[in-house]
């Protein structure tokens, strides 16, 4: 099993220096991953269920991911999750591919539909349409990504007659992962997704989720070419050897560590170098 780490573009120190000496510091150690989540805007006054302030920093994950590429050579960076439906399609395909590009390949690209009421409206979409609007804007960025790019017309993208390059590494598209806790999430994963995010997750609760991904599979199809569904978890406490064999049990293949709530980097350097004993039994 795999061991990830979340966060490090939120809350923990984001000093320029702090960030490369960390990145460098999970490749040495072994970790797999590297993972940034995303909110664009945050409810002021703060509100439920916003996980944040208002005034905590946060980076936008592709931006963070690409100034970690640079630092690392082995690292999969992943986000975890980008909220799909504020992003323009294209604009993200090419994004994505970017950074795809400039890592060698190395891109996880986390999406879910997104939660926070007051951000999704600041951005012009609606808690009824995000699902949709996920879906459909998945089917556009496979169509720009594909080589010839193909058109799309639909309802909250249409386009024909464009082109993008470079085109992802791994040709038709990065790694598409897919966040979510729902039945309907859960077939978005087994339709579209090369891997499944879980968040906030203990090994009972991520038990559960994966009992809803093999019901998912017996409703739905999955593409071939998509391969094994992987699956990454992140628990919301610090993870003994206990805990990591309890998810390997049940069928985890990466769990993402989050240093919450540490602000200190000599903190979440110790955080980091305690769990990477998870790895490979160490």
């Amino acid at each position: 099993m795999q061991l990830g780490v979340f966060g490090m573009n939120a809350g923990v120190p984001l000093a320029p220096a702090d960030t490369l000496r960390l990145a460098r510091l999970c490749e040495e150690l072994g970790y797999d991953s590297w993972w940034a989540g995303e909110h664009i805007v945050l409810p002021d006054p703060r509100v439920p269920p916003s996980p944040m302030r208002p005034t905590d920093p946060i980076l936008d994950p592709l931006v963070h991911l690409a100034f970690v590429a640079a630092a690392t050579e082995r690292l999969q960076l992943g986000t975890g999750i980008i909220i799909l439906p504020q992003r323009n399609p294209l604009v993200l395909a090419k994004q994505a591919a970017s950074l795809d590009v400039l890592s060698q390949g190395r891109l996880q690209l986390g999406v879910g539909v997104g939660y926070l009421e007051p951000e999704l409206t600041a951005l012009g979409v609606t808690l009824a349409e995000r699902a949709a609007r996920t879906d459909e804007y998945l089917d556009a960025m496979l169509a720009i990504w594909s080589d010839p790019a193909r058109p799309h017309h639909g309802r909250f993208a249409d386009f024909e007659g464009v082109e993008a390059f470079p085109k992802p590494v791994r040709g038709g598209s990065p790694r598409i992962v897919i966040g979510g806790h729902t039945p309907a999430a859960h077939r978005r994963a087994v339709t579209r997704g090369h891997g499944w995010y879980g968040f906030a997750l203990p090994p009972d609760a991520a038990a559960a989720q994966l009992e809803g991904l093999r019901a998912a599979a017996d409703e739905v199809e999955r593409p071939p070419e998509l391969g094994p569904l992987e699956i990454s978890v992140t628990p919301m406490t610090p993870v003994g050897r206990d805990m990591f064999r309890a998810y390997e049990e049940i069928g985890v293949d990466r769990v993402v560590v989050y240093p919450l709530p540490l602000r200190d980097l000599r903190d979440v350097e110790r955080f980091v170098r305690a769990h990477a004993v998870l790895i490979d039994g160490r």
